[in-house]
């Protein structure tokens, strides 16, 4: 018991003195504690300043990285600056564009406006280079000599490859900073005038290459015209024309992909200074297709219409072509006007050139085709070629002032709505004062200076020449449609008199030798004698008309008309022959009347037969 108690002893002893540790260790940390509060009050402003400093610290380190950057950056301008001076290498268009995008960008960013300056130089720099580069493509696409195909036009394409290489290039200088897009940047201005130049350049290339292709055929059409046909000669300017149009066309599309300034107006100035030299050409050619018809217009009359013809044919796409530069002008009006002048003077001249060929002289035995009936017969076959051009020119003219100096007074046209819009009926019209006007010439040369068999077969041939080449057999199947009703008769009709006249001229004395007179109703040998006379005088005059037909050949061209009017002359003669052979013999007018009957009816119209053969 005495242990027990003595450890219980010894343990409150223990926990007495923990106690008291304990109440000493708590005294100290409660102390600890209220110096720990003082502490932290004493502290607080001086950590508070500890962040200010850290946040300068912060600061100074961000604007160290900044000089760094900016030092960095001028060593990077020097090194660029060397690669924009050199100019865009082969196959490194798209390094040179970067440096200049790159240059572009950082001006936005640069407060110094001394490093904008030196930017702003560069990408000045940068940008002619640029745009030599772009001239040197175009000017490759632009020269030499166009490729010739024969006698034909060869549209040349620019090439593709050259095309390949510019869209790119085009693409990026389209971005430049210009004056309108970037109002404020120090190249603006620079860079505007550079493209301008480089644009300019671009229309003068193009329109020169461009007239260069069109100028040899242009050569020939002038060359060829002197030559030609009229027709033929038009359709060689028509191809021309046409071939200068898509010329035009084609080198606006091409301007609209490959100009470095797309805005509107400068399009349209830029396409004018390229329309230029091939205007120029337009009129050069059209001057001299003029000067060459108003030297002789009776013989270009189908020049100027077919040239006319060609104008009007395409003035809509002329007129497109001329809107698309942007200005006033219009050079196709002021050709249309030159040529359409000339075609009016050609319609009254050429009736004035008919009736003068009434006054010209020929040989008393000539009784070949005038010269005015051949060329009048291939003048109204060829209008149908051109019958557009000539209806609107004497649409112009107005119906009948065609026949100035006959009355007419110019602009006095009537007023009827169908003949005033009706082009083809004033066709008709001029037609039936060219065929009027015709046929009386020929009347009255077939008076002049000849005797009346030859200038019967004369007028003969050459209406029968109207009538077959105009009516019956023309050359151009649609000239019949040009003669109206009255012209086909007053032809017919100039047609029978000719023929009647023929007949008169050469056959009537021969008839007349078979007539009935007061001496064959007289008794003894008086009657004889007088059938014996007129024998003889028939033979006389029969053998008298052959050698006429020997010489003046009747329809020579014609075999089927100089059959049908051989028919006819048989129908007339041989029948009074043979009725007047039976009479005679009837009466025994002689006891050989063999010797005074030279020739058999049958006979005689053996002898006319060969007359047309």
């Amino acid at each position: 018991m005495d242990d027990d108690s003595a450890e219980i002893e010894l343990l409150e002893q223990n926990l007495n003195k923990t106690h008291q540790i304990s109440q000493r260790m708590t005294s100290i940390l409660t102390n600890f504690d209220t110096r720990l509060v003082k502490l932290e009050k004493s502290i607080l402003p001086l950590y508070n300043s500890t962040q200010k400093l850290k946040q300068r610290a912060h600061n100074i380190d961000r604007a160290l990285l900044k000089i760094d950057e900016v030092a960095s950056s001028q060593d990077g301008i020097a090194v660029e600056e060397g690669l924009v001076l050199r100019g865009p290498q082969l196959g490194q268009l798209e390094a040179y564009i970067d440096i200049l995008e790159r240059l572009n960008a950082a001006i936005a960013f640069k407060s110094s406006d001394a490093d904008s300056r030196d930017m702003a130089r560069l990408i000045e720099t940068g940008a002619k280079k640029l745009t030599q580069l772009y001239t040197k493509l175009v000017a490759e696409g632009s020269s030499g000599s166009p490729p010739v195909s024969g006698l034909a036009f060869m549209l040349t394409e620019f090439p593709p490859s050259l095309i390949s290489s510019l869209t790119p290039l085009v693409a990026f200088l389209r971005t430049l900073p210009l004056p309108s897009t970037h109002p404020s940047h120090p190249a603006a201005s620079a860079i505007l005038n550079t493209l301008k130049d480089a644009q300019r350049g671009y229309a003068d290339m193009r329109g020169s290459w461009s007239r260069k292709a069109l100028e040899t055929h242009s050569r020939r059409v002038v060359d060829r015209a002197e030559t030609l046909d009229g027709v033929a000669a038009g359709k060689e300017f028509s191809i021309w024309i046409d071939n200068l149009l898509k010329v035009t066309e084609t080198e606006y599309i091409l301007l609209t992909e490959l100009a470095p300034l797309f805005n509107s107006t400068l399009i349209a100035s830029t396409y004018d200074t390229l329309l230029t030299p091939l205007l120029t050409l337009f009129t050069d050619t059209l001057s001299s297709l003029t000067s060459l018809i108003k030297r002789s217009l009776h013989k270009y009359t189908f020049h100027a219409l077919s040239a006319f013809s060609a104008l009007t044919m395409s003035q809509t796409r002329w007129e497109s072509v001329l809107a698309k530069r942007g200005r006033e002008g219009n050079e196709l009006r002021d050709g249309l006007n030159a040529i359409r002048g000339v075609c009016l003077r050609s319609f009254p001249e050429l009736l004035a050139d008919l009736k003068l060929a009434a006054t010209g002289k020929g040989g008393d035995l000539s009784v070949s085709l005038a010269d005015i009936t051949i060329s009048t017969v291939q003048y109204l076959n060829r209008i149908p070629d051109v019958q557009d051009a000539v209806g609107s020119a004497l649409s112009a003219l107005g119906d009948g002032n065609w026949k100035m100096g006959d009355g007419k007074q110019v602009g006095k046209t009537l007023k009827s709505s169908s003949v005033d819009t009706n082009e083809k009926v004033l066709i008709q019209h001029f037609v039936y004062d060219v065929m009027n006007t015709m046929i009386g010439s020929l009347t009255t040369l077939s008076r002049t200076q000849r005797r009346p068999p030859f200038s019967s077969v004369f007028l003969l041939n050459n209406i029968s020449h109207l009538v077959s080449h105009l009516v019956l057999r023309p050359t151009n199947p649609n000239t019949p449609s040009l003669l109206s009703k009255p012209t086909s008769d007053f032809l017919t009709s100039s047609w029978r008199t000719a023929k009647a006249g023929y007949f008169d001229a050469n056959f009537s004395p021969l008839m007349q030798t078979l007539a009935d007179d007061t001496r064959d109703k007289t008794s003894g040998s008086g009657w004889k004698a007088a059938a014996k006379e007129k024998f003889t005088r028939f033979y006389d005059l029969l053998e008298e008309v052959g050698e006429r037909h020997r010489i003046a050949k009747v329809l020579e061209d014609d075999s089927e008309e100089r059959s049908a009017v051989g028919e006819e002359v048989v129908r007339l003669v041989i029948p009074s022959l043979q009725r007047f052979m039976q009479k005679q013999k009837e009466k025994e007018f002689s006891k050989n009347p063999q010797k005074y009957i030279k020739l058999s009816p049958e006979e005689v119209e053996s002898r006319i037969r060969n007359f047309y053969y």
